[in-house]
């Protein structure tokens, strides 16, 4: 699965999470900022591992 892919759904996991238990907007909205930054720091990384070969 690509992150071009794999962004949207997060996204939408965490806005039904939010809607569902509001107290835990923080930590969600923590997490999907967590999320994001590293792939978009790490973009080379993130593909390695899902293709399954690091070296």
């Amino acid at each position: 699965m690509e992150i071009i892919t794999l962004q949207p759904i997060v996204a939408l996991v965490a806005g039904i999470l939010i809607l569902i238990i509001p107290r835990l907007l923080s930590y969600i909205v923590a997490l999907y900022l967590i999320f994001i930054g590293l792939t978009g720091l790490f973009p080379d990384l993130i593909a390695q591992l899902t293709s399954g070969s690091v070296s």
